[in-house]
């Protein structure tokens, strides 16, 4: 598989993005390495050019006649390797080369066939449709492989989506400008492309994960028995004697979650706390929404249910810089076999950070999505996250945004990235 070409600009004017970003894409389709017939577009804009999507879809479409389908969304921040856009008006598009009997855009208009056989989907959603999370478990029990990745659209003004299928509307499902609000969209994959996803959480656990005991929808009242406010209040070494205190540990206090599903049944045989101390890929953190004094119980913002993990945590920069680096090793070391052909030992040898993309390293493309809360200063300066993600990675065609929500598998997380590969292997 080769390269997939892409290009990322900032400009006012988003003709002026759009031309530098078409500039780059067609000097890498001339390129050696580099995919020169792509047909799928991933497209991904910030807020401030939300009310243009549809002017920047066609331009864009006009311009690269070739590309028969095109995915994505808006965020209150794009990504592109090495570089971030927040709070500034930002495109970036990456074209990608795959069979055609491989991939399917879906959309409202334009929803996956039941002819079409998904291993695996690159979701986009709008946070307002109802009963997201039931929609998502369905839409991964119609894969394959039941693994779904990417985000929830984030944006201050419209939240858009983009879904443009090539092989057309379904009569009866309305006129499609490719530009969406609300509901589902994306790309599904066939199993003949080939890809590796791995979940960072952004979060560290004050301490060992808790069994919830007793809970009602949204409140837990006990924890390994103990009434859950009291566990809370010892973890976090507050009183609700000195309340102001208190609520401001409260306030930037969170809670990690583990369904009984997903930690081997009732008894828990997997854990939230690994021996590291940091979560597993199966957390999913929430917030705190309120107290309850008279139950002694916590409410937060997801339904639950005995016999759940329930560890209480906290944002942590470092854990999550060591937790980026990680799952960016652990997608190097699955592709890269301990025996080497001598043109991809000679790619690897290079030094990472100053090394051009090679379709040696066995990875054509990726797409990060990161939640909103993470971008930025949290990682100790403009830009930060993504280049850890270069540095652990390697210099990789890469886009992606900042969502308000993470999808991976039938989940919706919060405070994490969710880093996919397209490898040639």
């Amino acid at each position: 598989m080769k390269l997939f070409p892409y290009g990322h600009a900032t400009h006012p004017q988003w003709r002026m993005a759009a031309g530098l970003v078409l500039a780059q894409l067609r000097a890498q389709m001339a390129l050696h390495g580099y995919a020169s017939a792509p047909t799928l577009a991933l497209l991904y804009i910030t807020d401030h050019y939300a009310d243009q999507a549809q002017d920047i879809l066609e331009h864009l479409s006009a311009e690269l006649p070739e590309i028969t389908d095109w995915s994505g969304t808006v965020g209150v921040g794009i990504a592109a390797n090495n570089v971030e856009y927040f709070d500034e008006p930002a495109l970036a598009v990456m074209l990608c080369e795959l069979p055609s009997d491989q991939y399917r855009v879906f959309s409202g208009v334009a929803p996956l066939s039941l002819g079409f056989e998904a291993h695996t989907a690159l979701i986009h959603a709008d946070a307002e449709t109802p009963d997201l999370p039931e929609l998502l478990v369905e839409m991964a029990s119609r894969t394959a492989s039941g693994y779904l990745f990417g985000g929830l659209s984030s944006s201050r003004s419209k939240a858009v989506q983009f879904a443009v299928a090539g092989n057309g509307n379904i009569s009866g499902h309305g006129a499609a400008s490719g530009v969406f609000s609300g509901g589902l969209s994306g790309v599904a994959f066939g199993a003949g492309v080939n890809l590796v996803s791995r979940v960072t959480q952004g979060c560290l656990p004050l301490a060992r994960a808790h069994h919830v005991t007793a809970a009602e929808t949204n409140v837990v009242t006990r924890l390994d028995g103990e009434p859950a406010l009291d566990v809370m209040l010892r973890e976090l070494h507050v009183s609700l004697e000195q309340p102001e205190t208190a609520l401001a540990a409260v306030r930037a206090t969170l809670v990690g979650l583990m369904h009984p599903a997903d930690s081997g049944g009732p008894s828990g045989d997997a854990v939230a706390v690994g021996r590291t101390g940091n979560f597993g890929s199966d957390v999913l953190v929430r917030h705190i929404i309120g107290l309850d004094p008279a139950r002694r119980g916590v409410a937060v913002s997801d339904q639950l249910e005995v016999g759940m993990q329930l560890a209480f945590c906290q944002r942590n920069v470092q854990a999550a810089k060591a937790d980026l680096i990680r799952v960016c090793a652990e997608i190097r070391e699955e592709l890269e076999p301990q025996e080497l052909p001598v043109e991809t030992a000679t790619a690897l040898a290079a030094s990472e950070a100053e090394s051009a993309p090679h379709p040696a390293r066995g990875i054509a493309g990726a797409i990060y999505v990161s939640c909103s809360g993470r971008g930025g200063p949290h990682f100790g300066g403009p830009s930060a996250e993504l280049q850890i993600v270069r540095r652990a990675l390697g210099d990789v065609p890469l886009v992606g945004f900042f969502a308000g929500g993470e999808i991976a598998r039938h989940h919706l997380y919060g405070y994490t990235g969710v880093l996919t590969v397209f490898t040639s292997q």
